[in-house]
Parts: structure tokens; sequence; C-alpha cells
């Protein structure tokens, strides 16, 4: 079985796009070639940034013959019809061949296909993937028609088997496939040729290419660690820069360079993200965390070991950290006076059309983060000072050429400008958690304000229904909603979400209120007619725009005597009124729609967490689900007992008294829910499940108000072996009506205790 490999030799690709190229090739190839009737025994991708490898192995030499019965019309059908399937099917008209269906007698085609070489499927697939490859974003080149991501230099195609290589015959626009490659641009430029994949990788790596990825990232990794170690430092971890610079570089060549010392004063934030920014540097720090070094990575050995390289980088690095030295300062002088000119820009910062500007958005998150301080433990005052002045750095000259440092420089300049610890913290703590492996805030006041800041972007966004749809979801909420999630379940917050989402709702409409001013002075033109009133219509306006008790009001005698300001003004106040208790109706309705939202991504987290669907909905269907950390205890418990023998068990113990109960209810009529009395018992069995839900029940009604549903659950395990026996023993459905409604009672019993836990229906399987 010949190995083939594949290698487009091209421009630079750019490194974002390296990673999916190299599987987008492997996918398409392979999957075109088992299309084909072909197989394989494995195949690898590799990419640099000049060329796109794949190596197939243990592929078959041709495709097998094969044989198709295709079905086509009825004998009977017309002519016309028949002659058009054979047509289709490729076959003569004669060699048609009918069958019996059971349905009567129908035409089929038999095809025959005989294999086909190897390598004339791999040049059909292989031009059919060079021309329709997905890149996000390709162009073309001189006055040829193909598309590629960098002009397209070299196509290497060989089949190789152990008498030896063949090129597979392929033209893709000029370009003639061969077994010709080349090496690292400037220090093996010259063509060779090849005879397979362990001489190309061998040959790459004399002409100064590593071929994997992986392989020159860990380069990266090992030098930059080696030269740290050397010079008493560390290196900074960065695994997404150090992916990029394994996509810049062929062969690389790891330096380290000197910082000026009139820029070790600034930030290590700033200088690192300044260097990773701009230079792709990795940088260095010290034993007391600062940034005194970087590390560089060059595409190539020189004579003078990098001199040149480095004394252009740093004459570069100096450059860009001028220009952060020079926004720090001024920043720095903006925030020792208390950062209010940021504040007053805010208000000139709009946060969305609808929703009103930055500094409105602050407002609501400050008043939010107040009124749920006492539930995270966090100081109100200092809860509404943080979230006052967490977004001030948005306004800074930093944060606007380095909009990742957003945060972090709130911290320094609320230390700067002499704010509490606490609301200096909240500054750059307050967007965690971003992820579902980011660390969450655990200082109250952060935890007060991150919660506000998330919750004012469900709501608000709610409340003007842009609300995320299938997998669009311009402004994150799903990304909201899990931070709110983890900030509760992993700090254990005990906090009414349907409350404070209702509360959160009525500040965001008093926003969209505010924004609706003009409408509000059009619709105050419209009615203030009143003063003058000719028509019944002229009063049906009015009507229209208030409550019926306010419309009564305006035909009240003491109206009459205002003035015209004095009546504008008081009509003013209420349509004000009348719209604020439309928002609070409209604040109720949605605080439910809100929430089953969070739900959806809480079921979402628990499942990556291992807790079965069904466990979240039997427990979603209890009271007080909007209490999260409740909620998840009980999905906890739920799913452990369920775990258990006895636990799967007394589920289906519950299932048979429930579907009992179930049918004998609507039979009859009448609910089964209280009267199963001891003294009618007639049997064993009766009698020792009479005693278990006597001693289960203070136990489970004792767990259930701690809240302490394990225990809870555990009690309940202990009821199965009664169960068991009772239906094992004892016939429900008897002839005598006082015995059945006595054991129906009794089951009731049994649902109304497991029901306690959770809504064990909802359970599946």
């Amino acid at each position: 079985m010949p190995d083939l490999l594949i290698e487009l030799l091209s421009e630079e690709i750019p490194a974002r796009m390296q990673a999916r190229a190299a599987d987008d090739l492997r996918r398409l190839v392979t999957d075109g070639l088992v299309e084909a009737g072909l197989t394989y025994a494995h195949a690898g991708a590799f990419v640099t940034p000049r060329r796109l490898t794949l190596h197939v192995e243990g592929l078959t030499d041709r495709s097998p013959d094969s044989r198709e019965d295709r079905k086509g019309p009825r004998v009977s059908a017309p002519d016309k019809a028949v002659e058009g399937f054979a047509r289709g099917a490729g076959v003569a008209r004669d060699a048609l061949v009918a069958r019996d269906t059971g349905k009567g007698e129908v035409w089929f085609a038999v095809i025959d296909r005989k294999g086909r070489p190897a390598s004339d499927i791999v040049a059909e697939v292989l031009e059919r993937t060079i021309r329709d490859f997905p890149w996000p974003k390709s162009m073309r080149w001189g006055r040829g028609t193909l598309r590629w991501v960098r002009p397209l230099h070299r196509i290497l195609c060989l089949l190789t088997r152990e008498d030896g290589a063949q090129i597979v015959p392929l033209d893709v626009d000029g370009i003639v496939a061969g077994d010709v490659t080349e090496g690292h641009r400037f220090m093996a430029p010259e063509p060779f040729r090849v005879t397979g994949f362990e001489d190309y990788a061998a040959r790459l790596r004399r002409a100064f290419v590593v071929l994997d990825a992986d392989e020159r990232a860990e380069t990266i990794r090992n030098a930059a660690q080696n030269a740290a170690f050397a010079l008493g430092l560390e290196v900074v971890e960065d695994n997404a820069l150090l992916a990029e610079v394994a996509g810049l570089v062929e062969w690389p060549v790891v330096l380290t360079g000197a910082i000026e010392e009139r820029f070790l004063t600034l930030p290590p934030e700033v200088l690192q993200t300044s260097m990773r920014e701009h230079q792709k540097f990795f940088s260095l720090r010290d034993r007391e965390g600062r940034i005194v070094r970087f590390v560089t990575v060059a595409n190539r050995e020189t004579a003078d070991d990098g001199a040149t390289i480095l004394a252009g980088n740093q004459r570069v690095l100096s450059a860009r950290l001028s220009d952060a030295a020079f926004f720090w300062a001024n920043d720095l002088r903006v925030a020792r006076a208390g950062m209010g000119p940021w504040l007053d820009k805010l208000r000139d910062v709009t946060f969305h059309a609808k929703l009103g500007s930055q500094a409105e958005r602050i407002d609501r998150i400050a008043a939010l983060a107040r009124e749920i301080a006492g539930d995270v433990g966090a100081d109100p005052d200092l809860a509404e000072q943080a979230a006052r002045f967490a977004k001030a750095d948005l306004a800074s000259e930093m944060v606007y050429e380095f909009p990742e440092l957003q945060g972090v420089m709130g911290r320094y300049y609320a230390a700067e400008a002499g704010l509490p610890p606490e609301v200096a913290q909240a500054a750059q703590d307050h967007y965690a958690p971003l992820g579902p492996s980011d660390a969450v805030p655990t200082a109250p006041v952060s935890v007060a304000v991150a919660l506000a800041d998330k919750i004012d972007t469900l709501t608000g966004f709610w409340a003007i229904d842009e609300k995320p749809t299938g997998s669009k979801d311009p402004y994150a909420l799903r990304r909201a909603a899990l931070g709110v999630i983890r900030l509760i379940i992993e700090l254990d917050i005990r906090i009414d979400m349907s409350e404070v989402f209702y509360r959160s709702r009525m500040l965001s409409d008093r926003t969209i209120l505010s924004l609706t001013e003009q409408d509000k002075l059009t619709e105050l033109e419209q009615v203030m007619s009143f003063l003058n009133i000719q028509t019944r219509a002229d009063l049906e306006k009015i009507q229209n725009r208030l409550s019926r008790e306010q419309a009564k009001q305006i035909r009240s005698p003491e109206w009459e005597n205002l003035t015209f300001e004095e009546a504008q003004e008081k009509l003013e106040d209420l349509l004000r009124v009348g719209r604020i208790e439309n928002a609070a109706a409209d604040a109720i309705a949605a605080k439910t729609s809100t929430l089953a939202f969070l739900h959806d991504r809480l079921k979402v987290h628990l499942r990556e967490q291992g807790i079965r669907h069904d466990v979240i909905d039997a427990c979603l269907a209890m009271p007080g689900n909007d209490d999260l950390t409740l909620l998840v205890r009980r999905a906890e418990a739920l799913e452990a007992f369920l775990r258990t023998e006895d636990g799967a068990n007394l589920v289906q113990g519950f299932r048979r008294a429930n579907n009992i109960l179930t049918q004998a209810e609507e039979a009859d009529g009448v609910e089964y829910s209280y009267g199963a009395d001891v003294k009618y018992a007639e049997t064993d069995e009766e009698r020792a499940l009479f005693a278990a839900l006597d001693a289960a029940q203070p136990k489970i009604d004792a767990a259930m108000k701690a809240e302490d549903f394990g225990a809870a659950m555990t009690a309940l395990a202990g009821l199965r072996a009664p169960i068991d026996a009772f239906f094992d023993g004892v016939q429900v459905n008897t002839d005598s009506q006082i015995l059945r409604r006595n054991r129906l009672n009794l089951l009731s019993r049994i649902r109304r205790l497991c029901l306690d836990v959770a809504d064990l229906t909802r359970l599946q399987g």
C-alpha cells in the first residue's frame, strides 16, 4: 500500500489561520478519498508559515470494483419514463432488469463500476480541495482564477511505494504537481527533490525548517525558559502568544533583550501587553514580579548571533514603550485628581442606543450593587462606590490604546485616586469570570459589583428584546449568565434571583423611559387639548394614554382653575406614573423569562459537571428554584442518590405507586391524598410500610428544613425494601373498597414524601 505526501507551498500564511487550515486539509482530502472508495491507516497534517503538508499512510492502491442495483419505475410505466431512468443510470434500455418487489414489478438498473487507480482519485480530490479550500479570507494573483490565502507557488504530490515514488499528475491553474520543495526562505532557499515523507521531513530539517508546529512551540518554550533561568528570571506564561509565534517562524531562534531602565516604573501589565501586542515578545520577570527583560523569536540564525535583530527590536520597543509611558503619565494626573473628567466623559459614551450611556449604565449598576451587597456580605456604601468607579478607566488613554487592560488599569488608577483598597480591587475583578475556566472573584465588594454588572447586562438587553437566538449572541448574554451562575454557586451565595431580576429590570426601564423624552413631549402636545375639550374625541385621546383613575382626575373641578403651565406639569407627572406602572408590570413578566434563560444556562453548566438533564429538570420543578445555590445542592444530592442501587430502585417504586394512583384517581374522579390508617392494614407488608413511612417522615422533614438534601434522600432510600415488599405481597386494587382506598392513600404518602424531595416524575428511564 502506498503512502501519500502532499505539500502546498505558498507565501506566508497568517498564524491565526494555520491550525484550522491543517485540519481542513486533512479532513477534505481524507473524506474525499474515502468517498471515492479508498481506505487508509493514518493521516497527519502539518503546517508552517509557508506550507501545508499532509501525510497519509497505508492508502489502498485502487478503489474496489462495485455493483449498484438502482431501483427505477414500474414495468407498466410509460416508455419515456423508463428511457429517462436508463439514461440517468448510464445503461442501455434493454439492459434493465424487471424484478418483483412484492408491490408489483419494477425496473432495476445494474450498474457495474470498475475500480480506479489511487493516483487518479488523489488528483481529483486534491484539485477539488485546493479550488474549494475554506480560507476565512483568500486572494487572487496574476491572471489566474485560483484563490488562496496568499499566492500558491508549488504543489508537491507523491505516492510512495516500496519500488519508488510516483508523482500524481495534477495541474491547478498552471501549477503542476511535482516532487520538488524548498527549504527556509533565507537560510536554504534552493529547491530539492524528495522521495517520500521521511525523506521530506529529514531534508526540510537540514534546510532549516521544523515541520511540526508543536515541536516549534516546545523549542521556543524550552529555549526561553533556559535563557530566563540563566538570568535568574522566569518567563511569564502565555500559551496563546506561544502558539502564534510558532506560526510565524520555520526555524525558531530565541533571543533575549533588556528593557530600558526608564520604562521599568510602568505597571508590569502595561509592559507585558505592549510587548505582546506590538512586538510579539515574551516577558521575563524577577522574583518581585517586575518585568525587566524580554524574549523575542527570530526566524533565522545570523553571523552575529542575532545582535542586529535584537538591536532593531529594542529600538522599536523603546518607541512603543515611550507611547505607553506618555499615556501612563497623563492618566495618573487625572486619577490623582479624582477621575472626575473620565466619569464626565462616560456620559457621552453610548453603551447602547436603547440603554443609554455608560454613565447611565454605571448608575444602574451602582444602585443594584448597593441593593445586593448584603446578600454577598459586602458593605453597601463600598459596593456602590466601587460600582461608580469600576469603569472609569474606560475613558483613560491607556485603555483606549490597550482595551484588554480595562479593569487592570482601573485598579491602579483607583489606588492612585486614594480610594479604598476594596474599591480598587473591584475595578479589576468585576469583569470576572469571563469564561468557564476563569477564576471568580472572592472579595465581597468585588462580587457585588460583578453580579450587578452581569445582571444589568442580562435584564437590560432583555428589556429591549435583544436576546440570543440560535448560535448568535452579539452581546455575550450567555457568558454573562454563566458568570452569574458561577459566582453564586462557587461562592455559595443565597440570593433570590427572581427578585434581583425584577429590581434590575425596573432600573433598566427607568433608563429606557428617560430615553423616550421626545416621544413623551409629542404625546403631551397631542393630549393638551384637555384645557379646551370640544369633542368626545379629545377626551378619548387623553383616556387612551392614561389609566382609568388618571382620566377621571383630569375631569375633576380642581383642574379647571390650573394655568396652562401647571396643567402641563401635572399631566406630565400622570403620564410618567402611568409609564412606570406599565414598566413594573413588564418587569414582573420579564423576570420569569430572564430566570428561565438563567436556568437554561445552569442546565448546560451542570451537564458539563456530569449531572443529568432530567435530574436538573426534577429539581427545577421544585419551589425555591430562583435560589441557585439551593437548586444545585438539590441536584447534586439527587444525582448522587440515583447512582446508588437503593436510589434507582426506589424511583422505580415511586413510579409504580404514582402510576397506580394516577390511574385510580382518573377512574374514580377523586384525589387519594390523605386518610391512610394502619388499623385497616391486613398484611405484615402493609404494617411494615406504615411503620417505615412513620419513621422516615420526621427525618425527611427535618433534613428538608435544614436544606440537607443528602440526608433527606438517605432517609428516603430506607423505604426501598418496605416498598418493594409491599408491591410483592399486597394487591392494591382489591375488591374491598375500604382496603382499596386505604392502600391508595398509603401510596399517596409514598408519592408525597418523594415529591417533597424532588419532582421524580420528570426523571427518564
